[in-house]
């Protein structure tokens, strides 16, 4: 927590298993950064949490499921998920995502 300096080779790699590798990055008590690894077909089950997320595809093609709705979203795509809101993702080709959490996720640390 309160790292100025995050680098990717230092950031913990979490095998979540099931084709999805978690990496927390930067993050203080009011915001996180989380990148997020799919390989094609892992499932970001549906869920929902008291947490603001920000969701910003870096690579790859997803299946995105967000308060009922579901939508295709590529490299570039951002999607603003409000707290409690439900949502969850079918990674359709290997990607990455990254996400931004506002205040920051303590059950990931």
């Amino acid at each position: 927590m309160d790292e100025r300096w995050v680098f990717h080779e230092d950031a913990n790699a979490n095998d979540l298993g099931n084709g999805v590798v978690r990496r927390v990055l930067a993050y203080n008590k009011d915001l996180m950064c989380v990148e997020n690894t799919f390989e094609k077909g892992a499932i970001g089950a549906l869920h929902h949490h008291p947490h603001t997320q920000i969701t910003y595809v870096v690579s790859g093609k997803f299946e995105f499921e967000i308060d009922g709705v579901k939508k295709i979203v590529t490299a570039g795509d951002t999607m603003l998920k409000t707290d409690s809101v439900e949502h969850g993702c079918v990674c359709l080709e290997a990607g990455i995502l990254l996400d931004i959490f506002n205040p920051m996720r303590e059950d990931f640390v």
